[in-house]
């Protein structure tokens, strides 16, 4: 797992450690030294750290004008023990939506298992977007029927092509438009 970056070739157009109005605003990163791991496997020092043991997570862009941030995460998303989707919305996600931000785009290639707990945090979430809306991209299909089997999905889309969408090699814009557009075809 250390050999898993987070995706990298954005890195011209936002670093989210050089964004004063990021969380992770003038975060160093020691390439050398691998300071977090999952269980007995070290990941990258490229990933970012926001309170949980299993789970953790990369502010790839954020566009404030559109109002959309896209965030790939890497792990295991477990709210039964260590209650991930409170640290997460507490550490991250209220201060980037303080920022005007109401869409999120959530890449989970590499979110391995979730564990649930309740949906209460993921309602105050959705509640939280009002006009916007939060979008699962590429989770793997066992990780999307746990969402699924505890309505989760309720609050985060999954499904079509969001489950299998080839991303990489579009520019943030263009892979917001794509995500906006079959959201927008569920609507009508």
């Amino acid at each position: 797992m250390h050999e898993i970056e987070p995706y990298f070739k954005w890195r011209d157009d936002y670093i989210a450690a050089e964004d004063e109005r990021s969380p992770f605003y003038e975060t160093q990163y020691n390439e050398f030294y691998y300071d977090k791991q999952i269980y007995n496997y070290l990941l990258h020092p490229q990933w970012d750290t926001f309170g949980s043991n299993t789970l953790y997570l990369k502010v790839l862009f954020v566009d404030y004008d559109r109002q959309y941030a896209i965030i790939e995460f890497i792990g295991e998303w477990n709210d039964a023990i260590n209650n991930d989707i409170m640290l997460l919305k507490r550490e991250i996600l209220e201060s980037i939506i303080n920022e005007g931000i109401n869409k999120f785009i959530l890449v989970g290639e590499n979110v391995l298992n979730f564990h649930s707990s309740d949906d209460c945090y993921y309602e105050e979430w959705f509640q939280d977007v009002e006009d916007g809306w939060i979008a699962g991209i590429n989770f793997r299909p066992h990780v999307i029927d746990e969402f699924k089997t505890n309505n989760i999905d309720y609050y985060i889309n999954f499904g079509g092509e969001l489950d299998d969408l080839s991303w990489r090699q579009l520019k943030p814009l263009q892979f917001f438009k794509r995500v906006e557009e079959q959201l927008t075809k569920r609507l009508y």
